[in-house]
């Protein structure tokens, strides 16, 4: 049976009953994929048996024998066959959200209510008066599309990656993975794609040594890529764990009692408005309210639009973290560079000697912790946590440490 996404377009949403070479089963028209030549439906029901399944259900077009559309609206008949019906439906745009009787494995929320939550975080995005423009790709098919996609980014040396899914972990299920590079935003619809799409380059771009992967909590993705799809990740960059380390530096050794979330990292460390805040809310919100909605299909563009966006503040994420992580070595190498050339010059003949013969007292001295340097440390620190130090010990230790002022 030859499948075409357009004739379909106008049935997304509709209830459908299709008959199998095994058997009859009726859902919710939910996507047409003619690369994979197949329907997803969702809400299934086996009309043999009267059993219900909930989720989404895959029939491939080999072992379709006929699609009928069920309870055609501004139609006296109950069924009509699909390929009769198309023309009529085509004048009828208007998809319907949710038919009644297509089973009792629907999600656990209605598929209204995750309409008007995609609708809220529409709003949200359009009431943005400086709205930031971000232009994505959308990866759902292998046809000229994932090739290209893979190219780009292999050619990178730092990719930030995210994931979207129910439970994501071994025994989860991963909807979303979203790859951006400086220049260009993918996301890929694993959903869609299935396990093929890591044996057509994900899987070597993932675990290719060569490619930073920014992240942001990695625990989870790399358990449920390792176990569900064989995928060892690699050259991680997480952002949770560079936020902690950094409230380490400034704390003088202490760790967070907690790790923070990515919205709380991007409102520290990137100061990004409070209506990104808002759209990161209202997306969390509708995937708590009902999980399932990450496999939608199609896909709301405004929650498209929210990945991408959050897949581009990874990477602006992983460039401020990394300037306020290195701060302090490039303060320290700031005093190596004045070590020498600010002074007179006169001990550098003692130390060369050392150098070229060994001396035990002379390489030691060449060896120590300049002062310069440990000047620049200590004044970045007093200068930017308020601590004080007392002068080292013979060993070079700091012996005590104490906070400023009140």
């Amino acid at each position: 049976m030859a499948l075409s996404s357009e004739s379909y377009a106008a049935l997304l949403g509709r209830a459908v009953k299709v008959t199998l070479k095994c058997g009859v089963f009726q859902g919710v028209l939910q996507h047409v994929n003619p690369d994979r030549r197949s329907l997803l439906l969702r809400a299934v029901k086996n009309l043999e048996t009267g059993r219900s399944s909930p989720g989404i259900k895959v029939f491939f077009a080999p072992e379709i024998v006929t699609v009928e559309l069920l309870d055609e609206p501004d139609s006296g008949k109950g069924t009509t066959v699909l390929s009769e019906c198309t023309s009529s439906v085509e004048r009828n745009k208007q998809v319907d959200t949710g038919p009644a009787g297509c089973g009792s494995g629907s999600s656990p929320v209605p598929l209204e209510s995750q309409l008007r939550a995609s609708s809220n975080l529409k709003c949200s995005l359009s009431e943005k008066k400086e709205e930031e423009n971000v232009e994505y790709t959308v990866i759902d098919s292998f046809q000229e599309k994932i090739g290209p996609a893979v190219l780009h980014l292999k050619q990178q040396c730092v990719v930030s990656i995210a994931g979207e899914g129910v439970n994501l972990c071994r025994y989860g299920k991963l909807s979303w993975l979203e790859i951006a590079s400086k220049s260009r935003i993918f996301l890929f619809d694993i959903f869609l794609l299935g396990p093929q799409a890591f044996k057509n380059g994900l899987q070597m771009l993932l675990e290719d040594k060569n490619i930073l992967k920014v992240m942001h909590d990695c625990r989870w993705i790399s358990d449920c890529l390792f176990h569900q799809y064989g995928v060892l990740l690699c050259n991680v960059f997480d952002t949770q764990v560079a936020d902690a380390l950094q409230f380490s530096v400034e704390t003088g050794g202490f760790l967070p009692h907690r790790v923070c979330t990515l919205q709380e990292c991007l409102m520290q460390h990137l100061k990004i408005p409070s209506k990104w805040a808002a759209i990161m809310n209202c997306r969390q919100q509708m995937a708590s309210e009902n999980p399932d909605i990450w496999f939608l299909r199609p896909f709301p563009p405004s929650l498209l639009k929210a990945l991408a966006l959050e897949a581009m503040h990874l990477l602006l994420l992983h460039s401020s973290l990394m300037e306020n992580l290195m701060s302090d070595l490039t303060a320290i190498v700031h005093g190596y560079l004045n070590t020498y050339r600010s002074g007179s010059g006169g001990h550098l003949c003692s130390t060369k000697v050392a150098h070229l013969h060994g001396a035990a007292k002379g390489a030691a001295s060449a060896l120590r912790y300049p002062d310069a340097a440990k000047r620049e440390s200590n004044q970045k620190l007093q200068n930017e946590q308020g601590w004080s130090f007392d002068q080292t010990n013979t060993h070079g230790i700091q012996k005590e440490k104490r906070p400023t002022g009140g």
